[in-house]
């Protein structure tokens, strides 16, 4: 079966052929690390560490590069407030980003460039604009002219007329035409800058992207991917400098995830409503805020809200009940085959169902839907006494292989310290002695403490509470 994919480019779900069989240049844009990163960093994190992890399940070689943008105005901006150096609060954020990301179960890309680290590079970029006629340079500054570029509109779908609607050079820009965009900007004082062949001074947002694609990746790539947000000017801008300059299409597939609402309102800095991942993975498991993240397709828009996040935590729960119960099932398992056929042909059913979902433009809400029906006929089987080692280890199987592509692990991660499981001894003992008494209490006490017991043939076992 093809992956396809919904191309922001064409708007519209295309087979996706790479340049070269079994292999995918794959960019997503990174953060500007001038603080923790919020929800909505998070959701292309995890959504485009998802799509890799398919690509691979499927057989791909990936090469995946994500940039992190370490110099621009809000670092600046952050570096003066704080009184510390740009560098400084980058590699802090930096930092802070990984140990985010590898919470929410995202793997390192394969190469993490900085702009600061390749701008000997964008500087000679932009030097090539210049010379094709596509760039000029104004009193210290570098700009592109967008009128330059033949196709500049197209993967935003807007003609350079609708553009141009208000459009405005604002003062102390000297750019020629309002739709203009900044390659370099000269120095302020007491600036962080470089020199250039135009002077002191650093480079513009979207001109980064650019050269570091080119860099690392080469002139054509198979998909570029971000947020919503940086179709337009940010990936339109990127299309316009790497086209101009190499004459070959950027990138072949452009994938773009939708916004995250809190509380139905649009996430943003005046109305102060900014959740930073740093502060939910302190007080929720990382892998419900994944499994949250998932269960809407990448394309449409998150509502979230703490309501949502519990009622999502619920339903992740009961996905690690039933997998919890295949694994003690197992322990009493048996040799028999009776039925054993049946059982696996539904259970490669629900893989067959997994991957077409994936094929269809990495369709992560269904895929989970497929978990939960998976569930549903793991514990249909347990409920009617069977036990066939073959199949339990068929489901857990699938299971793990399914979570594993998109990210979280049913597993159960807490372990009890000496004094539970001490106490959960003494219950055992207890009833054991028939002191009924003595074992509600210890029961009360264990869930004082968020300790969830269930009394099984299999023996006790215990979850955290809800």
């Amino acid at each position: 079966m093809t992956i396809n994919i919904y191309n922001t480019l064409t708007r519209k779900k295309e087979e996706f052929v790479p340049l070269k069989p079994g292999k995918v240049k794959m960019y997503v844009c990174g953060p500007t690390v001038y603080n923790y990163i919020h929800i909505g960093n998070a959701r292309p994190a995890i959504v485009y560490d998802t799509v890799r992890k398919y690509l691979e399940y499927s057989g791909y070689d990936v090469n995946f590069v994500s940039n992190f943008t370490d110099v621009d105005d809000k670092l600046i901006k952050a570096a003066n407030e704080l009184g510390e150096d740009v560098p400084t609060i980058a590699d802090r954020f930096i930092q802070a980003y990984f140990e985010d990301v590898s919470a929410l179960g995202c793997k390192k890309a394969d190469l993490h460039p900085r702009v600061t680290e390749n701008m000997d590079d964008i500087i000679a970029f932009i030097a090539t604009l210049i010379e094709k006629g596509y760039a000029y340079e104004a009193d210290g500054d570098v700009y592109y002219s967008t009128r330059s570029f033949e196709g500049y509109g197209k993967l935003s779908h807007q003609s350079i007329d609708e553009l141009k609607t208000g459009a405005r050079i604002r003062v102390g820009e000297k750019k020629r035409d309002a739709l203009d965009f900044a390659l370099w900007k000269a120095a302020k004082d007491q600036e962080i800058s470089w020199d250039s062949p135009w002077g002191e001074g650093r480079p513009g947002w979207h001109i980064e992207c650019s050269a570091m694609v080119k860099k690392y990746l080469g002139d054509t790539i198979d998909i570029h991917a971000g947020g919503q947000d940086l179709t337009f000017p940010h990936h339109e801008n990127e299309i316009a400098q790497s086209e101009a300059l190499t004459g070959k299409p950027f990138a072949k597939y452009w994938m773009h995830n939708g916004y995250i609402n809190i509380e139905n309102e649009k996430m943003s800095k005046s109305l102060g409503n900014f959740v930073l991942v740093h502060d939910i993975v302190k007080e929720q498991d990382p892998d419900v805020l994944r499994f949250f993240m998932l269960s809407v397709h990448y394309r449409h828009p998150i509502n979230y809200s703490m309501d949502l996040l519990e009622s999502t935590k619920s339903a992740f729960n009961r996905l690690k009940t039933s997998y919890a119960n295949l694994h003690h099932r197992l322990e009493s398992s048996t040799n028999m085959t009776e039925d054993n056929a049946e059982w696996l042909a539904k259970v490669e059913e629900q893989r067959a169902t997994f991957i077409s979902e994936m094929n269809d433009d990495f369709n992560t809400a269904n895929a989970i839907s497929v978990l939960f029906e998976l569930a549903k006929q793991a514990n249909y089987y347990m409920e009617n006494d069977h036990t066939s080692e073959e199949v339990i280890k068929a489901f857990i199987g699938l299971f793990q292989e399914i979570t594993s592509v998109l990210g979280f692990s049913l597993e159960e991660k807490h372990t009890l310290d000496e004094e539970v499981e001490a106490l959960i001894e003494k219950r055992n003992e207890a009833r054991r002695n028939r002191d009924f008494a003595l074992s509600d209490q210890i029961r009360d006490q264990l869930k004082s403490m968020n300790i969830v017991l269930e009394d099984t043939p299999q023996g006790t076992r215990w979850k955290r509470g809800e």
